[in-house]
C-alpha cells in the first residue's frame, strides 16, 4: 500500500483534533520533527530491532520528540505516537506531514461544491445547503447546481472525490440491497 494512502487518514484525524484544540502548530512541529527523526539510520534500525520492546521504542521516541521540540508531549500526541509504532507505520510520517500540511492549506482556502437535484433548488434551498457545508467545514463554501431528474428527488452533493448521496434513487438501490441480501 502507497504510503500517502495510509498517511491520509491519520493526518486526517490529526487535522480535526489539532482544529478542535487549536493546535495546529503543535501538531505540524510535532510531525515534522518525528519524520527528521525517523530520517536517521540509527532511529530507524532501533525501531526495526526486534530485541527491543515496543514500549522501549515508543519510551525512546517520546523522549527524542520531547527532546526536539523543548516540551512535552500532550496525551494526544503520545497516543498518536503509541498508535504509529504499534501499527508500524514510523515510514509514514513524512506522508502524514504532508497531508497534515496540504489539509491545513485546504481548510484555508474556500471549497466547491457540485449539487445534483432532481429539481431546480430554490434559493433558500440552496442558502440552507451552503449554511450547512460552511458549518461543517468551518470554511468559505460555493455552490454549482445541476439538475438531474433520474434522481426523483433528494441531491447527491460532490467535493472532489467525496460524495453525499441523499437521493431517493440511492436509498431505493441500497434498500434494493437490504432485500436481496435477506
Amino acid at each position: 500500500m502507497e504510503l500517502s494512502t495510509i498517511a491520509k487518514p491519520y493526518a486526517q484525524a490529526i487535522f480535526e483534533i489539532a482544529e478542535k484544540n487549536d493546535s495546529l502548530s503543535d501538531w505540524n512541529e510535532l510531525l515534522n520533527t518525528a519524520s527528521a527523526i525517523m530520517a536517521d539510520n540509527v532511529t530507524q534500525e532501533f525501531i526495526a530491532s526486534p530485541g527491543t520492546s515496543k514500549d522501549q521504542k515508543i519510551e525512546l521516541f517520546c523522549a527524542l520528540l520531547e527532546k526536539a521540540t523543548s516540551r512535552e508531549l500532550s496525551k494526544q500526541e503520545s497516543a498518536f505516537i503509541n498508535l504509529i509504532l504499534n501499527n508500524r507505520r514510523t515510514d509514514a510520517f513524512g506522508s502524514i506531514a504532508s497531508a497534515f500540511d496540504a489539509a491545513v492549506s485546504n481548510a484555508n482556502q474556500s471549497k466547491n461544491f457540485h449539487i445534483v437535484s432532481a429539481f431546480e433548488l430554490t434559493e433558500t434551498e440552496k442558502k440552507v445547503i451552503v449554511d450547512d457545508l460552511t458549518s461543517k467545514h468551518k470554511t468559505t463554501v460555493t455552490v454549482e447546481t445541476v439538475v438531474d431528474e433520474k434522481l426523483k428527488g433528494g441531491v447527491i452533493i460532490k467535493e472532489g472525490d467525496k460524495v453525499i448521496d441523499t437521493s431517493i434513487k440511492a436509498k431505493v438501490d441500497a434498500l434494493g440491497v437490504c432485500l436481496s441480501v435477506n
